[in-house]
């Protein structure tokens, strides 16, 4: 019986081409996904936007609609904010609302077509109170994700306005870098500029902080909110595990906690913020806001949970609560520090009262260290790659 030959041993610069080769096609792939979900998230944008311009449309033309439906306009904005978010869910809010109405202002029909070139395939948008509109071509008017308007309506005047939206387009620019121009009064600073050519070649470069991750483009909150999509917001893994862990943790301190949510987000202004555990405390009937930092403390954080608590009085508290309490979990290597934010109270009684029904912040402390040994010594033993150094971590977002 002949034997077979056994195949012969590849060169080291075989195996060397092999691997050029697999890595090749793998950053193809890589680059192929990425564009594919920027132009998932582009197309997406594109009938959000044109759908909302038509909600403020519709909005605008019933509140004119003779003498019967004068001052009917806040009314109108509450009872269709009630009905669409009980139908849609989230997305619907008085702020959103009044955010599509002011949108169809700032760009009416007629300025629609004043920007129309006929080169470029879109029909004459009919001006008449009835015509009917199609997402498509109205979308194509608005090239930039809804997230850019927003933060343009901010901008009071018209010529300011129509300069970053101009900028934005040809320039590319992301919603970190639209609002980053329009906080340091770029378009003012052009203006006063001798030499605007060079000062606008220089200052529409961007910066690293200005990069927008396709994951991000699709997780944006607009983007979540209009397609009715749950999102979570943690930036990390051992984030995302110390959240799940210190919500069973602190609903095993006994019955007094009844969990609410796990990073609600809510919208301030223009700006999107995340709380990642929000509980009921039973005993002292008020809402327990936990927020957890990856990095130091800072005078910052404690700031920004009051923040979060004044807004959860307003917007989450019912008449017969106490205010609500916030708890920071700052989480470090060695270390952790647990602050309780209790100077929204009214008096200093319930402070106290507050302070002993709450957990002990040694307990909390001593669980969070244990918790983090724990997850890294797993990583460790499984021989997941370590996670890059984590930044301190802002909840702040910018809306896209």
């Amino acid at each position: 019986m002949k034997r077979k030959t056994p195949p012969a041993p590849r060169s080291r610069s075989h195996k060397a081409a092999l691997v050029t080769e697999y890595d090749t096609i793998l950053s193809t792939l890589v680059q192929l996904l990425e564009t594919a979900r920027r132009t998932a998230a582009r197309s997406v944008n594109a009938v959000m936007t044109a759908s909302y311009w038509e909600i403020g449309r519709r909005i605008v033309e019933f509140e004119q609609g003779g003498q019967t439906r004068a001052g009917y306009g806040e009314q109108l904005l509450e009872r269709l904010s009630h009905d669409l978010t009980q139908r849609f869910g989230r997305g619907f809010g008085m702020v959103n609302l009044h955010q599509m109405r002011k949108f169809y202002l700032a760009w009416p029909p007629q300025k629609i077509l004043q920007t129309v070139s006929e080169e470029s395939g879109i029909r004459r948008i009919s001006q008449t109170p009835s015509a009917k509109f199609d997402l498509t071509e109205i979308g194509r008017r608005f090239p930039l994700p809804w997230s850019h308007y927003v933060r343009l309506l901010s901008v009071k005047d018209e010529k300011a306005r129509a300069f970053y939206e101009e900028e934005a387009l040809h320039g590319g620019w992301s919603v970190r870098q639209l609002d980053r121009q329009i906080s340091t009064q770029f378009y003012q600073r052009i203006l006063l500029s001798r030499n605007k050519a060079a000062m606008l070649t220089k200052g529409a470069q961007a910066k690293p902080e200005d990069a927008v991750t396709p994951e991000e483009e699709i997780k944006d909150p607009f983007v979540l909110e209009f397609l009715g999509l749950k999102d979570e917001y943690s930036e990390s893994e051992l984030e995302e595990a110390l959240i799940r862990h210190l919500q069973s943790f602190l609903l095993e301190l006994g019955n007094d906690f009844a969990f609410i949510g796990r990073q609600k987000r809510l919208r301030i202004g223009d700006q999107w913020f995340v709380v990642d555990l929000i509980f009921f405390h039973r005993r002292l009937r008020c809402l327990l806001i936990v927020d957890l930092k990856i990095g130091t403390f800072t005078h910052a954080d404690a700031g920004q949970m009051h923040m979060y608590l004044n807004y959860a009085r307003e917007h989450w508290t019912h008449p017969d609560e106490n205010p609500p309490v916030g708890l920071i979990l700052c989480d470090e290597k060695s270390d952790a520090v647990v602050h309780y934010a209790l100077e929204n109270l009214p008096n200093k009684i319930l402070a106290r009262e507050y302070l002993t029904a709450l957990p002990d912040k040694t307990l909390i402390e001593e669980e969070m260290v244990r918790t983090r040994h724990l997850l890294e010594t797993r990583r460790t033993i499984k021989g997941d790659p370590k996670p890059e150094p984590h930044k301190a971590k802002s909840k702040g977002k910018r809306t896209r």
